[in-house]
């Protein structure tokens, strides 16, 4: 950006009352962080101040566009349901299952935060302008770009990694095979948050990507507020660790073990090439993490790759 788009992005921002973050603000979603070289150098946003502070204690809630009544009736019951527990929703705006959640969620007096793809500006999708003005109303809209930016595909996806990290789980609540919600849940389990997935019938192409993420990604099932609300519990426990373990057992003293474990299956091996992206660490460190978690018990070496042991001591 030339020095004349960044004046006129700063005029477009400071004419519609739009703020900028960096980290160590106390706007700043710290879950964003966990991106390292990948994190947004700032992030513009438009709302209340304690919307964004409200994101420590959040849920991603994403989905498909085409959403169909069920997922949309999912949608509605899993926002309100979580908002009831004390949680700010966060999802990206978009038609469909979006749209719902963050409906949902300023019907049940909630907070909810969407992350936008292009400049605050100019609200897309169209459609939803309505909404995105009441959700800076009584939340927050956030981008990493700035005022003019206009959305393309890319940034779409490069939207979902902050949408991922800003919450400290993330629920699919309905999909199809390819849905670009199942960008947001890589990014999710990449960054090593609990990744929830909503069943739908078995003959709904829209359901397909959620049972794609429960088969080969060890998705958990959630099919209600309570269980989604269990996967933000088991990340604190992780992260604080409760006299001293995290929840698969291990040692919270050493993180990089337990980033392993949660990058491991109980069901299917791993390589360690695989382990080191889901995980987060460099292939080198897994290999050292998995030889101590050997010794332990706690996982196995296979035909197929690596595997978390059932049943694990601590």
């Amino acid at each position: 950006m030339n020095s004349a788009a960044a004046v006129r992005a700063l005029q477009s921002a400071t004419r519609i009352g739009c703020r900028l973050a960096v980290s160590g603000d106390a706007e700043w979603p710290l879950g964003v962080d966990d991106l390292g070289v990948h994190a947004p150098i700032a992030l513009w946003w438009r709302g209340r101040e304690e919307s964004m502070t409200a994101m420590a204690r959040s849920v991603a809630l994403v989905g498909a566009r085409a959403a169909t009544g069920y997922g949309e009736h999912v949608a509605m019951e899993a926002s309100a349901g979580l908002v009831d527990r004390g949680f700010a929703i966060v999802s990206g705006a978009a038609y469909g299952i979006d749209g719902m959640v963050h409906r949902a969620a300023i019907a049940s007096s909630g907070v909810t935060v969407a992350f936008l793809a292009g400049g605050l500006d100019r609200f897309y999708p169209s459609g939803h302008d309505a909404l995105l003005t009441r959700i800076v109303e009584t939340g927050a809209v956030i981008s990493e770009l700035p005022c003019g930016a206009a959305p393309t595909r890319w940034r779409f996806l490069q939207r979902n990694r902050l949408i991922a990290t800003s919450s400290q789980a993330t629920v699919v609540l309905e999909a199809g095979h390819r849905s670009g919600s199942l960008n947001t849940a890589g990014h999710a389990a990449a960054a090593g948050r609990p990744l929830g997935a909503v069943p739908g019938p078995v003959t709904s192409p829209a359901s397909a990507g959620c049972h794609r993420l429960l088969r080969d990604f060890d998705a958990r099932c959630v099919t209600n507020a309570a269980e989604m609300a269990e996967l933000v519990d088991v990340y604190a426990d992780t992260d604080g660790g409760l006299d001293g373990a995290g929840a698969d057992g291990g040692d919270a003293s050493n993180p990089e073990q337990l980033r392993v474990l949660d990058a491991l299956s109980t069901r299917s091996g791993r390589e360690v090439n695989d382990i080191a992206v889901r995980s987060g660490l460099s292939p080198v460190a897994v290999i050292t993490a998995l030889g101590a978690l050997e010794l332990e018990g706690r996982v196995r070496s296979g035909e197929h790759g690596w595997m978390r042991c059932v049943g694990a001591r601590s």
